[in-house]
């Protein structure tokens, strides 16, 4: 449990040993949802952790001992306590639990229309606008001095390009599934989604880069000496260190290179090891969403509501048919469009008539409730990534001055200071080849071609 935070309080709902749904209670409101592989391979139990692959048999042995300890007694007698603290993956392996269910949040990018638009944009206008290597202050010195002697400075123009195909044809090179822009949308689709991304970082035997790809945030903890990160997935556990260290060696298996992971993470100061998404400040808002589109949901489908109300003066209906009019309201009209009712009326008699009326409940246009609700928790979605409501749907009444204007905030608080981060940390791994270029990635253009001329 947490301390009003969401997503805390889990437990796995299956009806064999296997994780089929995750329950989860934010404030008084409980949701199930079905993860993409299991629940939290990390909470799994000791027992679990050490039929692992990729373990090293001291680990196992250590493993063994620990679920034993203080367990024993002599003569084949032992405790039959149950542990309050079990050990689990965490523990065996000393990572830190991420403050959120990374599962959920993850998940979260499918079910949330709003917060996956917002992601979306945020991602294409930070990581998904393309790349270019731009000289270094220190090429651009060189550059200056030769000013003046058109010989050298041409000559310096031509190694510079070559340099340049060659520095695309490396990155090209170290992978050779995803293109470069594709493992940067995945991390920062990650990044925006958990609050946390990891670029994983291989290299060849003589010690140079050779690989750069993306590792899904779900499957990764952070370990507590801040020594590296571990990995679950497909029932094996891998050890990573931190970018630049090549020293550190594999706590938990027998990999002499482990690769290398940069960390992105959303920073937050309730937490130093893991970052933290936009969303979550908005997390009632994404709530109230999906109730009211459940309720919507529910009304349509079931059609329980009569269109109109049938008034019979002047005469009494039989048991009989006022029974068939109740069953007909109890199991006919609930989630039908269409039915028929007939009506037998009873005949009109000397001093009384029988008058026949049919009073509409719903005069006006159909419509979904709560739109009201759900346009102040669009904002409030929109608000918590600082996305413009622009950028991810047509604005009722908003001006083309007035888009302009945000999406010129949109990129000067949004997207320029998270592309500075991101290119710091890209960066690190240009400077291992060269020290002439580095890597800009192409910023957000607030006006076309035909407005500039």
């Amino acid at each position: 449990g947490g301390r009003d935070k969401v997503m805390t309080d889990r437990k796995v709902v299956s009806a064999d040993d296997e994780p089929k749904e995750i329950e989860v209670r934010v404030g008084s409101v409980v949701e199930r949802f079905a993860p993409s592989d299991e629940a939290d391979a990390f909470a799994k139990s000791a027992n679990e952790i050490r039929k692992m692959d990729g373990l090293t048999p001291a680990l196992k042995r250590k493993t063994t001992r620990e679920l034993q300890k203080f367990q024993r007694g002599t003569g084949g007698a032992g405790t039959k306590r149950e542990e309050r603290d079990e050990l689990t993956g965490y523990n065996l392996f000393e990572v830190v639990a991420p403050p959120y269910n990374q599962d959920y949040l993850a998940a979260l990018f499918e079910k949330s229309s709003p917060h996956a638009a917002a992601v979306k944009a945020k991602v294409k206008n930070i990581a998904g606008l393309g790349y270019d290597f731009v000289e270094s202050d220190q090429t651009k010195e060189l550059l200056d001095k030769a000013e003046g002697n058109e010989k050298k400075l041409s000559d310096m123009r031509r190694r510079l390009s070559r340099g340049k195909r060659e520095l695309n044809a490396w990155l090209d090179s170290c992978n050779e599934e995803d293109e470069f822009e594709e493992t940067l949308v995945k991390a920062w689709t990650d990044y925006e989604s958990t609050g946390n991304a990891y670029i994983e970082i291989g290299r060849k035997n003589t010690g140079e880069i050779g690989y750069i790809g993306h590792i899904p945030a779900t499957t990764m903890r952070i370990r507590k000496k801040r020594d590296g990160f571990i990995q679950i997935i497909s029932n094996r556990a891998v050890f990573f260190r931190n970018f630049g260290d090549q020293e550190t060696t594999d706590p938990i298996g027998s990999d002499n290179r482990p690769n290398e992971i940069i960390h992105l993470k959303k920073y937050t100061p309730t937490h130093s090891y893991y970052g933290v998404p936009d969303i979550i400040a908005a997390m009632s808002a994404v709530t109230g969403n999906e109730f009211s589109s459940k309720f919507n949901l529910d009304y349509f489908e079931n059609k329980a509501v009569p269109r109109y109300v049938i008034v019979i003066k002047g005469g009494n209906l039989s048991a009989r048919s006022e029974q068939q009019i109740l069953e007909f309201f109890q199991t006919s009209v609930k989630g039908k469009n269409h039915r028929t009712l007939y009506v037998p009326l009873p005949a009109d008699e000397d001093d009384r008539k029988v008058s026949f009326e049919m009073k509409p409940v719903e005069a006006g246009t159909q419509d979904s409730s709560f739109n009201n609700y759900r346009k102040g928790n669009l904002n409030e979605i929109l608000m918590a990534h600082g996305v413009p409501i622009s950028k991810v749907s047509l604005g009722e009444g908003v001006s083309l001055a007035a888009a302009r204007d945000a999406d010129k905030t949109f990129k000067e608080q949004v997207c320029r200071p998270e592309q500075r981060i991101l290119e710091k940390k890209l960066n690190k791994m240009v400077k291992e080849l060269t020290d002439v270029f580095i890597l800009k990635l192409n910023e957000l253009s607030l006006t076309d071609e035909d407005t500039q001329s």
